[in-house]
């Protein structure tokens, strides 16, 4: 981590406590009529998607159906769901789009999502051992962890996470690294599993019996539109997640170093730890604008669409302090995902030895 005196955090923290002060300050109808322009958008998708997907006997109509349901599935959990459970728009007071009320289309429950990723991952962004999110309980990723024979297929794990990314995420909450571990029983996540059952069971009820059933006699093709579309949602959604958290300039931290530390060194922690990616105004969309991931995890509760406009004073306020902006094309930090993943799934007296690589342990 860039090495700052308390007067210099507490200068950064200034810095970026004025960009949120201002944006606070003009929050207003224009931020209201955007949300729920999305969420008609989103709305009109999906009732369009489920209308053509009984015609989709028709191969470019299934090919129709399936997209226009998966984008309404990634509009509805990244640019409506995950921004509204942040309290991004609890300042308009509807109840539909209030951060405690929210409960989104996919497999986790919400207050499952509150407590894990809400709390849990934004108060201890990459600290290892306590962030969670890092890695999902299944990758390795840097030198914080010993190197294990199981940890050489991990890139099969990387996909299978990707493809089931929304259960991965829903089964987050079950800390099962722990009850190995013997830390935790399994008895204990009684509560959660039930939550989680009950909620995992309505949405496969809906996307693979209810709405099949209603389409008989063509139910095979409703079925595959409908596990394609949740595939489409999976597949998007774990690589802009990746591509926020894990490239190989995103650092990590330790416990004792994070212990007690000030907004300003939180601040500093969110911006050496999170990625950015560049692209059109629809990649933005589709991403939650968690594009701007560095964005995101410095102001959580701000409406996420303001992130692009405040993009170059946080930009200038990393320059100002010395302190690395990391953002770069989709393809560059995909890449560098990827890079990160294979490289730690290999013993360490082989991947020190590889070009660009060395000890990546918590600064």
């Amino acid at each position: 981590m860039n090495r700052m005196t308390e007067a210099q955090l507490s200068e950064l923290e200034r810095d970026l406590n004025a960009i949120r002060e201002q944006v606070v300050a003009d929050l207003g109808e224009r931020d209201a009529d955007y949300i729920r322009r999305i969420v008609r958008l989103h709305r009109t998708l999906e009732v369009a998607g489920r209308i053509m997907m009984p015609l989709g006997v028709v191969p470019p109509v299934f090919v129709a159906a399936t997209a226009t349901l998966g984008i309404a599935k990634i509009l509805e959990n990244m640019e409506i769901g995950h921004n509204v459970m942040h309290g991004q728009y609890d300042w308009m007071n509807d109840p539909s789009l209030h951060s405690q009320n929210y409960e989104w289309d996919t497999v986790c429950p919400g207050d499952s999502w509150r407590r894990t990723h809400n709390y849990e991952h934004h108060t201890y962004t990459n600290i290892i051992g306590k962030d969670r999110d890092y890695g999902y309980a299944l990758l390795r990723l840097s030198d914080d962890e010993q190197w294990r024979p199981r940890h050489s297929l991990q890139f099969i794990n990387y996909v299978l996470l990707s493809v089931f990314f929304q259960w991965g995420v829903g089964l987050h909450e079950l800390e099962s690294e722990r009850i190995r571990r013997g830390e935790i029983r399994l008895r204990d996540k009684l509560p959660f599993l039930k939550d989680f059952a009950r909620k995992g069971g309505r949405q496969a009820f809906k996307d693979y019996v209810f709405f099949p059933l209603v389409t008989l006699p063509v139910a095979p093709v409703v079925l595959a539109g409908n596990t394609g579309a949740n595939l489409i949602r999976n597949l998007w959604a774990s690589t802009v997640i990746f591509c926020g958290h894990f490239t190989q300039q995103a650092e990590t931290f330790t416990e004792a170093e994070c212990e007690g530390e000030s907004k300003g060194h939180w601040y500093l922690r969110q911006l050496t730890g999170s990625s950015n990616f560049t692209g059109g105004k629809w990649v933005h969309l589709l991403s939650g604008h968690l594009s701007f991931q560095v964005e995101h995890h410095l102001f959580p509760d701000l409406p996420a669409h303001r992130y692009p406009e405040i993009s170059g004073q946080v930009q200038a306020v990393c320059q100002k302090h010395d302190i690395p902006y990391n953002t770069g094309s989709f393809a560059r930090q995909y890449g560098s995902v990827l890079k990160r993943i294979a490289a730690f799934s290999l013993p360490d007296a082989i991947r020190t030895r590889l070009p660009g690589q060395g000890a990546v342990q918590a600064t």
